[in-house]
């Protein structure tokens, strides 16, 4: 994406000053996208119109790629036509099949080869030391955090949802409600441990992986020299739907026929290649430990398997909590993920999983975990007495309940504060209405208008949308007569999007606009921020 920024200035620019040079700029392009947000690929859309207006010559077609999907497969898809359209376009002689080759050379390393501190057995490498903690603190440097609360906040049911506070007094970092915090898992010892026997692996083995291209900057995959059981620990996401380029090269490894052509099938670009990846990857939700489980005769080395799969990467989670009420921790309210598979087999959410194990406990030292905080956009509107409206099922009250920690603390100090109206929904009020107390508490002293949706407690669901249609005339004088703020946090797949068409909705029925002027309408009040999402796949 940058890299798109940062050359279209310089394209146009060369265009005005020297046209006929950029008649002989050739131009293709695939774009990364995600079809469940509203600009779906518009970068890509804009720089190919542009570059076609300013004179440059079409290779190919423009390619989109949608994450929510498989945007693997997006770009295999245009890959497979692209190659061949520009052979036939330079009279290039095709080289047949792609040729699979390593990228990274293994190095395993003797025990009297590696010094004791030049591998950080069962920490993470980042951090260089978890002895040494300097600010400033981000990606490339998180801060471990004790853990001081880990508390269930479910009463029943067949769920869990935790409460979890993070101390960061000793960190020099700053949160504002609405901001993120990002959190480095560790996977599932079992899984490490499984994923060691499939590949038949010495897990206590120290190694390197060494890029074969020495003018790349990138020396390792990851830092190295490491173990297997670190490296699977923090580096490797080995919970990942492994992709078809994955699969591709598994194939070779396989002693049995019928292995190698389920995965070579699966890789392929053919509707019934798709098809079989679909039904046997992604609908079985199987991991690279259960497809080897599943095809018995395929034994990779378990080297390949960290070079092939993708990094570890941090979980996001908006803070549940206001710095003006507690600056000192931040919290977090996460739903742990847990499920059955099609196969039978239980998945884990990685970072949920790990944070449901490590509670505080009398007498022993607070659990740790490497963090950061990512700022948003995801704000309280400047004048503490604008009105909003927040719709944040399930764990999406998280920010709204830093929202109204932030607000009632305005309040309770003798500022006036605008009307704060809340949608909340959950399955059943004995069992899931999370932070219940808190809310009920905040409405009683005036800080909250709470609409609540139990969808499972009586014989008809009824859900948050629900609740916001019946409340046009509302909706519409907030944020059309009062300039309010509007915000959503949750499944950006659904409910966010039967939200959007409520509010248009209310801005056609009750503010008299147009199908156009609506939509005009509500895209003004996302550009200054009066319309706000911070919602997932």
């Amino acid at each position: 994406m940058n890299l798109i920024f940062n050359t279209l200035p310089k394209v146009i620019n060369y265009r005005r000053q020297f046209a006929s040079p950029l008649l002989k700029l050739k131009h293709m392009v695939f774009g990364l996208g995600n079809k469940t947000y509203e600009h779906y690929n518009a970068v890509a859309i804009y720089l190919d119109k542009r570059l076609e207006e300013l004179g440059a010559t079409r290779v190919y077609e423009l390619g989109m790629g949608d994450d929510d999907a498989n945007i693997e497969d997006d770009f295999i898809t245009w890959k497979d036509k692209f190659w061949p359209a520009v052979c036939e376009k330079y009279n290039i002689e095709s080289a047949g099949e792609e040729e699979l080759t390593r990228q990274f050379r293994h190095v395993l390393h003797p025990p009297d080869e590696v010094s004791p501190n030049s591998v950080f057995t069962g920490e993470i490498a980042k951090l260089h030391s978890l002895q040494v903690q300097r600010p400033p603190y981000d990606s490339k440097n998180p801060f471990l955090a004790q853990i001081t609360v880990n508390r269930e906040l479910h009463r029943g049911g067949d769920r869990s949802c935790l409460h979890v506070e993070l101390d960061i007094s000793d960190s020099k970092m700053r949160y504002e409600a609405g901001d993120h915090v990002a959190v480095y898992p560790i996977n599932d010892m079992d899984l490490v441990e499984r994923l060691g026997q499939l590949t038949n692996a010495n897990l206590d083995e120290i190694f390197s992986l060494i890029n074969t291209d020495q003018e790349s900057s990138k020396k390792h995959p990851f830092p190295c020299p490491t173990s297997y059981r670190t490296a699977l620990s923090h580096y490797v996401e080995i919970t990942a739907l492994p992709r078809t380029h994955i699969l591709r090269e598994l194939v070779e490894y396989c002693s049995n026929e019928e292995d190698k052509k389920k995965l070579l099938l699966m890789a392929t670009n053919t509707q019934e290649g798709k098809s079989l990846y679909q039904s046997f990857v992604v609908d079985a939700c199987r991991n690279i430990v259960h497809i080897l489980e599943d095809l018995p005769s395929c034994k990779p080395p378990l080297d390949h398997i960290c070079e092939l799969l993708p990094r570890l990467q941090p979980r996001y989670y908006s803070i549940s909590s206001s710095p003006k009420l507690h600056p000192e921790t931040v919290h977090i309210t996460a739903v742990v993920v847990k499920y059955k598979t099609p196969t039978g087999r239980i998945n884990k959410g990685v970072a949920t999983t790990w944070l449901a194990q490590h509670k505080p406990e009398p007498g022993k030292p607070l659990p740790r975990v490497p963090v950061y905080i990512r700022k948003s956009q995801f704000r309280l509107p400047m004048q503490t007495q604008t009105p909003i409206i927040m719709v944040g099922p399930g764990t999406g009250l998280a920010p709204f309940r830093g929202f109204l920690q932030d607000r009632a603390f305005v309040r309770a100090s003798g500022k006036e504060v605008g009307e704060n109206i809340l949608y909340f929904g959950c399955r059943h009020r004995d069992e899931d209405y999370i932070y219940q107390e808190e809310l009920e508490e905040y409405e009683k002293n005036g800080d909250v208008k709470l609409n609540l949706a139990f969808s499972r407690d009586q014989a008809n669901k009824v859900y948050v949308t629900h609740l916001l249609e019946n409340n046009m005339d509302e909706l519409w004088d907030v944020i059309g007569n009062r300039n309010g703020n509007f915000y959503i946090c949750g499944d950006a797949k659904n409910m966010a999007v039967d939200v959007r068409n409520i509010v248009l909705k209310a801005i056609k029925e009750k503010g008299g606009r147009t199908e156009t002027e609506a939509v005009q309408f509500l895209k003004k009040l996302e550009s200054v921020k009066k319309y706000s999402s911070d919602v997932w796949s």
